[in-house]
């Protein structure tokens, strides 16, 4: 008969915390949720990718593209962009990434001249963006014609198919800058002319970039953006088993930071291969990480493999019916805890730490730290970079509520079929993912600000100022459903303070 595991699969909601001494020293501004995402060798090395949050976005169509990338590394984390789509179309995305210029954004919201006011308003509500401008052929790199703000129309007062080239504000009475301007002297133009956007364009009247007033206050906001040694942000990018040996190359060169292995299951021959072929042809000089696994066998496998970094979960994901289709995985907190513990005695054994990262299972913010004092270096996220505008999916109303599309990468949708490879056929037999809709949750900067300053409280109470310090002194209680029940507002009326 088969094997049988004593202990239950468990969830992050079957968990609590218990509060440990808290010196006047440990407090949140002193925390440091800085940590290593490649494997190295603490008594001799610094990890050659670190991160200065523990979060990274799923690689996913619906979660990790270009724009959230950008987004992530000012924040400190990782975007790994999603690579279910051509080489081309990801390669181009790394490499928009890593030619970002700070404060210097690539307009999203762009119109023809022949666009109406109608298209300009359904823009608006896609992007959130009320800066529009309009050039000669609706692209982002086009001549520019001209530039529309909220200033330049009353939807009161016009029918909705007046053309844009009636109403914008033309090229000629904008305040326009050449390339060759750096952020400095862009800012000192929108001060000094009472700016909102300043449009940079080439020598021919391209729009290369938008910079905008807001901008400047959020980039002096970001003590913590994560930038390679070229100050340059830092970036990963997704592969499968499959077109690694032309993908791979393409990313390295597109300036890819690092690489994983996008799987639903980590434990095959397939992954040691495409580890092989990269340690053969790049030796260490390339980072990949490798998985998802739930137990200690699939880690031992892949760190014998070469994996710079495990992916811990399999069926976790809020869009993820693996286990419903297949009867495999494991609840997320049981695999992390164990997929921890083969780690630890992995490090023990070689001296050589291997990062593990758990992909699926958060639901509350509370989640996270649960996950990293369980022995997670890195949390991957999917639904929850769904809901914010820097995601890639559609703003759209369901029921009178703003939502974002969110599908997974097993979905019809999607038809990721290499995610789900089994060396059968190029096709995706069944579906593991649904499509669907997460709740609208605005910019991502404001909502994950509150997520971490959950986190840094959370491990104060713990008593510890670092991740290391949380694994170390953390104390995890299993919770019966009646003190889930306790554990939030119980027995009273609840106002309602709308």
């Amino acid at each position: 008969m088969a094997y049988i595991f004593e202990e239950p699969s468990r969830t992050f909601s079957e968990y609590l915390l218990v509060p440990g001494y808290t010196s006047r020293e440990c407090t949140p501004a002193n925390v440091s949720l800085g940590c290593a995402l490649v494997k190295y060798r603490p008594d001799r090395e610094e990890p050659a990718v670190k991160m200065n949050i523990p979060l990274t976005s799923a690689i996913m169509q619906s979660v990790s593209d270009d724009r959230m990338a950008v987004a992530l590394a000012k924040e400190g984390g990782i975007s790994f962009i999603f690579g279910s789509q051509s080489i081309e179309s990801q390669t181009a995305m790394v490499a928009r990434v890593k030619s970002y210029k700070s404060g210097f954004v690539i307009s999203d919201s762009n119109v023809a001249p022949s666009a109406t006011l109608n298209d300009v308003l359904a823009l608006k509500e896609k992007t959130g963006h009320s800066t529009v401008a309009v050039t000669h052929d609706g692209t982002t790199n086009g001549m520019m014609l001209g530039l529309i703000t909220s200033r330049d129309y009353r939807v009161s007062r016009m029918t909705g198919d007046e053309p844009v080239s009636g109403f914008m504000t033309p090229v000629d009475k904008v305040i326009t800058a050449p390339a060759s301007t750096t952020l400095h002297q862009a800012n000192d133009i929108i001060w000094d002319n009472k700016l909102n956007a300043l449009p940079i364009l080439d020598n021919f009247g391209r729009l290369l970039y938008m910079v905008f007033r807001k901008d400047y206050d959020n980039h002096k906001e970001n003590p913590l953006e994560l930038l390679d040694g070229d100050k340059k942000y830092i970036v990963g990018a997704g592969i499968n088993t499959r077109d690694y040996e032309t993908r791979v190359p393409a990313l390295i060169e597109a300036g890819a930071d690092v690489l994983c292995i996008d799987s639903s299951e980590g434990y095959t021959e397939w992954q040691a291969v495409t580890l092989a072929w990269i340690r053969e042809n790049y030796g260490d000089r390339v980072k990949v990480g490798a998985g998802n696994v739930v137990d200690e066998d699939g880690f031992r496998f892949l760190a014998d493999a070469g994996a710079d970094f495990v992916k811990v979960g399999i069926g976790g994901g809020s869009i993820c019916i693996t286990r419903e289709q297949k009867g495999i995985g494991r609840g997320q907190a049981t695999a992390v805890i164990d997929v921890a513990r083969a780690r630890d005695a992995y490090y023990g054994e070689t001296g050589i730490y291997i990062p593990i990262c758990s992909d699926g299972g958060i639901v509350h913010d509370y989640h996270f730290t649960l996950a990293l004092a369980m022995g997670a270096d890195v949390l991957m996220l999917g639904r929850y970079f769904a809901r914010f505008d820097e995601a890639p999916s559609t703003r759209v109303s369901v029921g009178g509520n703003y939502m974002k599309e969110y599908w997974g990468e097993g979905s019809a949708r999607a038809r990721n079929w290499q995610r789900y490879d089994l060396g059968g056929e190029s096709k995706l037999s069944f579906e593991e993912g649904v499509d669907s809709y997460v709740p609208y949750a605005g910019a991502m900067k404001d909502n994950l600000a509150i997520t971490l300053s959950k986190v840094r409280s959370t491990m104060c109470n713990v008593g510890a100022v670092t991740l290391s310090e949380l694994r170390s002194k953390a104390k995890l209680t299993l919770v019966s459903s009646t003190s889930i029940v306790e554990g939030g507002a119980h027995d009273v009326v609840l106002k309602d303070n709308k």
